[in-house]
């Protein structure tokens, strides 16, 4: 479908990627994969047109169709209604629906045979574009991605940017272009969202490419998994848990390559050294040092799982009891959080704080951490020293401070070797550690303030979606941190496989109150899973429970809307209208076929006779359509 030859992209005086391949197959669903910085959301922006190659090709359909998820698009604004900018994935379907209507109206003082024909035309054209259900389409798109119906109907410019992007993200969909491209899809999705999306983009008729960190995500929708590594791109054929296998022998022959190419070129270097100054072995020297020069170097394998070790200081341990929440309440004008609600969080709980969102999870870890007012009390247990981490910190950042100077106010007491080890561990080396913090990109900000966090000699911790702007590697770190930290803390995120690696416990808001489930997240599914399906089991057996009789008294109870008069009324009328329409037809046909044995005996009058009867015969059938569908809709309320 789309072929990328041989292709280069240099950006800032290096290459993203140089001579790679990369060919795009129909209904492939591909996670596109790599450290941030390597060219990602470029390659794709590459594919949609937005940038130019340095090198080589790249050749697609001319017919094809793409749609572009990204971050940009968040600058597009309107007054328009949510349900109205999802419809606006049906450009041609609103158009046409237009067009009809101003016939109709034309249709008012012109009944003319042209005019019917482009009526029939333009409403045949509506019904193979199955334009009667984009409305329908839409409402399902939208409350598949969160949104509940009464939403549907307010203005587009109230909503936040992670829900103005759902929307967008329900227009690229309902568009169903031949590639879909979405860029970081799962960043402002809650947990049943994300899985909602799954399971529509495992049946999208079309090829998708996903730039995602959500390992989950990318293991369960994804096909193919592409790699964009040291300046190339490679293609492993299948999910993400299978490219972790593959990867690791890759790199193991990357690494046996690199090796013996190291060995190869110390011991040139050896002769030269030994015998560069000896005039009978001068000219042998001189070729071995032309031909290192000439060497294709390989280079050594980048590992996004290496281990770490952080020793986390901690100046005192808790008591027993962390914090302890009883008859907990708090409400906001248009939403009730929690009412009356308790919990306790022990010595050593690592606890995911999970749901959808607008079930006021940051707000419940704002009130652990003490920083949001409430009704009730949260007792804070002895000698914890609490640090909370979310995303406003990294506009607390000193953006003219250094990297290593910023970790210095938080020191404790370690010093500057100390300091850069950490940052080491955080992806910070060498002269990184040096880079002004204005420059840094949203993920090594994200970084440097997680970095701070951990080395407060806090005892509790409480971190408000942790991995969001950070890659593989930088989560696959802050899980290393996690589970070698000893103390406490209680974590809100949507990343399965980040909690299912750091949490003992999982805590949920039902109903207004807080549940807890004593275990690992995927024990949690399990259970949940138990527990949907004896939920189910219980409503099937509930139905058949309830005998024919008990039905029937239900409805003499009720008292009826309609009189039954009314009702046979209106039906008899519809049959009546049904069998007129069926009367026309027949007549529309004779008259057609009628025109067709005599069009060419026909005088002026004889033919000017036939037009006149077969449009009224014509209008007379649009008239009785019309009537037929209103006592259609007026059968169906009446029901």
């Amino acid at each position: 479908m789309i072929a990328l030859n041989n292709i280069g992209f240099e950006f800032g005086g290096r290459y993203l990627y140089r001579n790679a391949n990369w060919h795009i197959k129909p209904n492939q669903r591909i996670g596109l994969i790599g450290m941030n910085g390597t060219g990602k959301s470029t390659l794709l922006r590459v594919i949609n047109g937005e940038f130019q190659l340095s090198e080589g090709s790249i050749s697609k359909p001319r017919d094809l169709t793409i749609g572009f998820l990204n971050q940009d698009q968040l600058s597009f604004d309107t007054s328009e209604s949510i349900i109205n900018v999802a419809m606006m994935a049906f450009s041609r379907e609103l158009e046409v629906e237009k067009e009809i209507e101003k016939v109709l109206v034309e249709l008012e003082t012109d009944h003319s045979e042209e005019v019917l024909h482009r009526l029939s035309d333009l409403q045949h054209e509506f019904d193979v574009l199955d334009g009667y259900n984009i409305l329908h389409k839409c409402e399902k798109v939208l409350e598949g991605l969160g949104f509940t119906t009464e939403q549907l109907k307010q203005p587009y410019r109230k909503f936040s940017g992670g829900w103005r992007m759902r929307v967008i993200l329900a227009r690229l969909l309902l568009q169903k272009p031949n590639l879909l491209m979405l860029d970081e899809p799962t960043n402002h999705l809650d947990l049943p969202t994300i899985e909602w999306l799954e399971n529509y983009l495992q049946s999208y008729e079309g090829t998708v490419i996903v730039v995602s960190h959500d390992k989950e995500f990318l293991s369960k929708m994804t096909d193919t998994t592409v790699e964009i590594s040291m300046g190339k791109i490679t293609v492993y054929s299948g999910n993400y848990a299978y490219y972790l296998e593959s990867k690791e022998e890759r790199m193991d022959m990357q690494q046996r390559k690199f090796d013996n190419q190291q060995q190869f070129i110390k011991e040139q270097e050896k002769f030269i050294n030994r015998f560069k100054a000896k005039a009978s072995k001068a000219t042998a020297a001189q070729s071995r040092v032309k031909m290192l020069d000439k060497l294709d170097r390989i280079e050594a394998p980048e590992d996004d799982n290496r281990e770490i070790n952080i020793q986390f200081h901690m100046s005192t341990t808790s008591g027993k009891v962390v914090a302890e929440l009883n008859d907990v309440s708090k409400k906001f004008p248009d939403i009730e959080i929690v009412k009356n609600a308790s919990g306790v969080i022990h010595r050593g709980d690592k606890i995911a704080l999970i749901g959808a969102n607008g079930k006021g999870k940051s707000t419940l870890l704002r009130m652990i951490a003490g920083v949001e007012p409430h009704d009730g009390e949260i007792k804070i247990g002895y000698n914890v020293i609490n640090a909370f981490y979310a995303q406003h910190q990294l506009e607390s950042l000193n953006t003219n401070n250094e990297v290593l100077e910023e970790l210095q106010q938080n020191s404790g007491g370690r010093n500057d070797t100390e300091l850069r080890t950490i940052l080491g561990c955080f992806l910070f080396a060498g002269d990184d550690v040096f880079k002004k913090i204005k420059v840094l990109s949203g993920g090594e900000k994200a970084r440097v303030a997680l970095a701070k966090t951990l080395l407060l000699e806090a005892n509790f911790m409480s971190l408000d979606e942790p991995t969001n702007h950070l890659d593989m590697r930088s989560i696959n770190i802050l899980i290393q941190a996690l589970q070698q930290y000893t103390g406490t803390f209680i974590v809100v995120s949507h990343d399965r496989f980040f909690i299912s690696e750091i949490a003992n416990k999982i805590w949920w808001i039902e109903d207004k109150q807080l549940k807890e489930y004593p275990g690992t997240y995927a024990e949690y599914e399990h259970w949940k899973k138990k527990q949907d399906e004896l939920k189910l089991a219980q409503q099937n057996n509930s139905s058949k429970k309830t005998s024919a009789p008990e039905k029937k008294a239900e409805k003499k109870v009720e008292a009826p809307k309609v009189s039954s008069n009314k009702k046979q009324k209106v039906q008899q009328q519809f049959e009546k209208t049904e069998q007129e329409i069926e009367v026309l037809k027949n007549a529309i046909q004779k008259s057609e076929d009628d025109f067709a044995a005599n069009q060419n005996s026909m005088n002026k009058e004889d033919f000017a006779s036939f037009q006149n009867n077969y449009t009224s015969l014509k209008n007379n059938l649009v008239v009785l359509e019309k009537e037929y569908e209103t006592l259609f809709n007026e059968i169906m309320e009446l029901e």
